[in-house]
Order: structure tokens, then sequence, then C-alpha cells
């Protein structure tokens, strides 16, 4: 797989390796120590780890170095036995590995390139999996790292040649020249030097979903009206994007790398900055060796912003003005907009019925460079909801009962999942940006929501001086026999009931993951020492006036925060903080016992209070992924902000009822 590229076969090299990454975590060590050596027809792909996700492949520390090469030292940091590393430092690279297996959905959660990056760089050149996540599956494109199925490895293991074309053939064509080009980078620079052409779109007039609607107003150097279908490979203009503390370095750096120091884009105005991330790193003794890596972060985001103008969302006498997700839908995404940031929960703005996703450091940089992105247009699953939630219940626990349905079945996975139906109508804003908020943890493209008068009564608050015609006229809806390939799936939201997300069972290869599922009334008693509320989830005006509600029910039946219990909320905007101190919250909360915080991200990636300290505590947490070691070495419990603020006064997991306090 080395020489020059891109090779007309490819074929194992003699005296490199192939490393599985099984259930049975003591066969990783075998191979990694003891140079076992597996084959892939002796295996099934049920032994293979399921849901590896991108903080097992790179945590939050491993990510404070910028420098790919750096980064590559402790690929699978996060992949633990018993709290210990099962992949040590170097490892990877000095196991002399160039093909690399797990199962299904490889690279779920958080958008981050580093997890992409950790591989390449320590040798890898084959990724092997049954399925990746839509992201990190980009990620890899633009990397120019090869993948394949299982099918293809044990080929390569019984020796056979197999030409380049069979790994590229079932991408799109503008995929297939980026993978070809080596990256995304070389490609985009072949565009730009015209030594490569695209081809044509001749997709005929055809009803279309939302996604693919403002895919199709936004294309470029295409007629007017042009219709587009998914896997459509295609050219976008964006509206607007995004980067924060956590990634803007490699931004930067690949910017100055690629066209130099004096790279100038296009339109600094459409993008932004957010310090938002590592505010409260410094809280996280796990991450006090890392300060001085965290301030070069945020130093050279300084940096960038300087170099390139872009709109400055930077902390202000020590105070963020919130998580990047929430304040872009406060102060800039609006209907029918197409936005890309890097991170993974940029698909919260699609509860303003706009097209917004996470991509990589690299597709990002050369977004903002060219001005114009790279689409295969997605396939859609529709959502119609229908009915009221249960008083005990929110949004949340609709996203969860998807998450343990839907997603864990794969239907979700890359699609854009449209939400509809006079159940949607029943729901707020705010509750709508939770559902497309977790889109990708159901490993979806994005999330995004019809528009209605809501939407247009929530943004004219925000934006007094929009007017509201246009508003009208911006609205993006579905055409009647719009094709949606993963299907129309009626949620009746009377049905739903109060649901957590558990921990699982990592050291006996059962992932903790947000599609875990379970309904709180089968869980038993089970204690908790952290109760958290916050992060871009739920950390908006509704989230707060749901722990507001339980908070008034425990001081007006004289209760506190439970003795043993560690309660935490975390506004997710100054605007979101405001709004609680006009309406009394913020005092309600201090007085019954709660930890308040000003905006950030926070414990959601393990930067900030309310994050476990020890493997024996246990959390519930209103935040979007549960992941193992994310938010601490405890176990972590996913539930609603009702759930959260109930328990937190019962002192054990509780689903949120009115007389819960009158009972016990």
């Amino acid at each position: 797989m080395d020489g020059m590229w891109p090779p007309e076969n490819i074929s194992l090299n003699p005296g490199k390796r192939i490393l599985f990454l099984t259930k049975n975590l003591d066969l990783i060590r075998q191979q990694i120590h003891e140079g076992l050596n597996l084959q892939m027809e002796d295996l099934k792909v049920e032994e293979l780890l399921d849901d590896i996700n991108t903080d097992m492949m790179t945590p939050a520390w491993v990510c404070f170095s910028h420098k790919p090469e750096e980064i590559a030292k402790n690929a699978y940091a996060g992949l633990l036995h018993n709290g210990k590393r099962v992949i040590g430092e170097d490892d990877l690279k000095n196991g002399g590995f160039e093909v690399i297996v797990s199962g299904h959905r490889k690279g779920t959660g958080s958008s981050r390139e580093t997890a992409a990056q950790c591989e390449k760089w320590a040798g890898i050149r084959l990724v092997i999996a049954a399925s990746f996540a839509p992201i990190h599956e980009r990620n890899n494109i633009n990397l120019g790292q090869l993948m394949a199925g299982h099918s293809i490895l044990e080929r390569l293991q019984s020796g056979e040649k197999i030409p380049f074309s069979e790994f590229t053939k079932n991408y799109d064509s503008i995929t297939q020249k980026i993978i070809e080009a080596g990256g995304l980078f070389s490609f985009a620079n072949s565009l730009r030097e015209d030594t490569v052409k695209l081809p044509s779109i001749n997709t005929p007039n055809r009803p279309m979903t939302i996604a693919e609607k403002i895919v199709a107003n936004n294309l470029v150097n295409q007629n007017e009206g042009q219709c587009v279908k998914p896997h459509d490979p295609v050219i976008a203009a964006v509206q607007g994007g995004y980067s924060h503390e956590f990634t803007t370095a490699q931004v930067h750096s690949f910017l100055s790398k690629e066209y130099g120091e004096d790279y100038e884009l296009p339109n600094p105005n459409q993008f932004a900055v957010f310090e938002d991330h590592l505010l409260y790193a410094d809280q996280n003794p796990k991450f006090t060796p890392f300060i001085d890596k965290i301030e070069v972060l945020r130093e050279l985001q300084k940096q960038f912003q300087r170099h390139t103008k872009v709109r400055d969302y930077s902390v202000k006498n020590g105070v963020s003005p919130g998580i990047c997700h929430q304040v872009a839908r406060e102060e800039f995404i609006n209907i029918g907009d197409f936005i890309q940031a890097t991170d993974s929960h940029t698909c919260m703005g699609g509860a303003s019925n706009a097209l917004t996703y996470g991509v990589g450091a690299t597709e990002y940089a050369s977004l903002i460079y060219s001005g114009f992105t790279f689409v295969k247009v997605p396939e859609s699953i529709r959502f119609e909801l229908t009915g009221t939630l249960d008083e005990g219940c929110t949004a949340k626990d609709v996203i969860l009962k998807i998450l343990s349905s839907h997603a864990r079945a794969e239907l979700t996975l890359d699609r854009s999942m449209e939400f509809g139906g006079d159940g949607l109508a029943s729901l707020s804003i705010d509750e709508r940006a939770t559902l497309c908020n977790m889109a990708t943890e159901c490993s979806g493209k994005t999330g995004i929501c019809e528009a209605d008068e809501l939407t247009i009564e929530w943004l004219k608050n925000l934006h007094p001086d929009w007017d509201e015609d246009i508003l009208q006229k911006r609205i993006i809806s579905a055409d009647e026999n719009a094709t949606y390939d993963g299907g129309i799936h009626h949620i009746d939201l009377n049905e739903i009931k109060p649901m957590v997300a558990h921990p699982g069972n990592p050291d006996k290869g059962i992932p903790s993951d947000p599609t875990n599922g379970v309904l709180i009334s089968d869980i038993g008693k089970v204690t908790i020492d952290i109760a958290y509320g916050g992060s871009c989830t739920a950390g908006k005006i509704d989230d707060i006036a749901y722990y507001a509600h339980v908070c008034e029910a425990a001081e007006s039946a004289g209760l506190i925060v439970a003795e043993g219990v560690d309660f935490y909320i975390q506004y997710g905007s100054g605007l979101v903080k405001d709004e609680a101190v006009k309406r009394g919250w913020h005092e309600l909360f201090l007085r019954v016992g709660v930890s308040v915080i000003d905006p950030g991200c926070g414990a959601c990636i393990g930067a900030g209070p309310g994050v476990s300290t020890s493997s024996d505590q246990v959390s519930v947490s209103a935040i979007n992924r549960n992941f193992q070691g994310r938010s601490g070495p405890g176990e972590l419990y996913l539930a609603s902000p009702l759930t959260v603020a109930a328990s937190a006064f019962m002192g054990y997991i509780s689903a949120w009822s009115e007389n819960i306090f009158v009972i016990n």
C-alpha cells in the first residue's frame, strides 16, 4: 500500500500487520504485546467491537495536541479495561500495523478529525469495518484513507491483489476523485487549477425532502431550479460556519501549511470562532497536566481570528458568550440556511428549518478558504410525530427512544432525520433543537425540523428587525410524495415513557452508548452521586425551565438536593442565563442547593464541574453522550432534564411526576 498514489492494486505489505479490535479485549493485548496474528476468516463480525467512538480513539486530553504526529502517539487511549489502557502509548505505531479492523458503526460520536488522524499517522493505511459513522467516514476520505468491508480483508489475507477501483466503486464520482487525489486538499487544488473536471448534474425535476431542497438551493455553477437526489455529488455554497478552540488550531495550521502564512479568506464575516469547550478545563484534575497545551490551543485560535477577521465569540471577563451551537442558533442561523462547523452537534441548528451538520478540520479549512463545500446529497428518513408528551417526558425521551430502536438498527445511519407532524407542532423550538442535536448520536447526517408559526415567532423574538414576510418565504417544506429512503416512521408522543441510556459494561465489550435505551421503570433503584443539567443538548431556556419546575416543587415540599448528591446546572449561553436571572430561577437553584455554572460545554466533554472523579461514582446527566470516560471515570446514565432534576432530590434515578415529592 506504499508507493505512488493512486496505486493500480492494493495488497498487504510483507512484514506489516493487521490489528483486530475484538470484544475480547485480551485478544487485542495479545496482538500488540505477544505477536498474535489473527485471520478474518476465523472470526465472526459479531466478535469485533461495535460503536467505537471518537472519544475512545482520541479522548479529549489527546486532542490538546493539535499536531497529528503527536496525536498518533496516543491512538485509542480511551479504550480501557478495568480502568487501564488496552493500547498504550505508541503501541499502534510501533506494532507495525497497516490495517485496523472493527465491527459496526466505526467512529460514532464527535466530528473530531483527530480520530482518523491517530490511525493514519500511526501507519494505518486501510480501515476495515461493517459500517462507518458518516462524519468519521468523511474525515477518512478527506485524509485519503482507504476503507472497506470484511470480505475485502479476507481476500487480501488470502494473498489477492485487489484493484484500487474496488475500494472506490461504491462512492460518488467526486468522492472517488478525492480519494484518488490522496485527500481533500490535493483535490481542491486540482479543481482550482482546472486539472480535474466535475460531472454535470442531470437529475430531473422530482419531489424533494427538506435537506435535498436546501442543497439544491445552494448549488454552485448549476442552472436555477436544478433538482438533486440522494448520492448526487455536488458543490454547494454555505451561509456560514464556525469552529471552537478545540479545533481551530488545526484549521489554522492546515491552511498555513497548504496555502502559506499569508493566506486569506474570501468571506470571513460568514464564519466565527467560539471559546466555549475548554474554559473550565482547569477544574478537572485529570486535565491539570495539559493546561499548557490548552493555552496553546486558545492562543492559536486568537491568532487565527486576528489573521482572518472572522467573527469573534471569545471569553470576556472570564465568561464565555455560550456554547457555539446555542449561540449560533440565537445569533445567526436562519430558516433555510446551510451551515457547516467543526463539531458534530452543529446539527442542532436544524430546529430552525436549516441544514446544519459537523465536518472535520480539513473539510472546514477547505470550505472557508474556497468558499464552497463538497456534498454527497444525503438520503432522508422521516419521523412523523403525533400526540403530546406525558408530564414526565421531554424531547430527550423521544430521541432516546429513537436511539434505542431506529438508530441501533442503523435506519438513521448517514441520513437526514426529518421531523414533522402535529406532534412536532406541540414541541417548543428548544425541544425540537434537542431532537436535532442528538441526530449525530443516531449516526445520522443531520436533524431538521419542519417550520411553522412557532419557528417564525421564536426567531422574531430574537431578531425584532428581521422581516416576518421574508422569514415566511424562506420556509423550506418537503414536497408531497418526496422519497424517504429510510422510510416514514410514526412516533406517538402519548406512548413515550421516561427513559435513560445505561452505561453498558465496557469491560465485557458492551459499550457505554446513547443507544442503550431502557425505561426508568425497568432499572430498579440506581443511587446517584452526581446530577448534571447542561450542555448544548440541555442548557437551553426550556431545559432550564424544566429544572426550575422541579426545583420549585422540591422547595415547596421543604426539600433541598439529596445528601450525598452534587447537582450542577450549567447555562447554554449568556442569553439563557439572563433569562434565568430575570425569572428568578437562578436564585431558586442556589436556595435548594444547586451548583450553578456560567455558560460553556463543561462536563459534557470532561472539562468542568460535574464530571465524576472515581470509577465508583454514578451520574445521571442531561448531556448527549455517555461514552466511557467522556465525563469522568464513573458510570453515566443519560436522561431528560426532568429526570435529572427529580433524581437530584430523590438521591436515585427517578422519573418526574407532579406528586413525586408529596408521595415521598
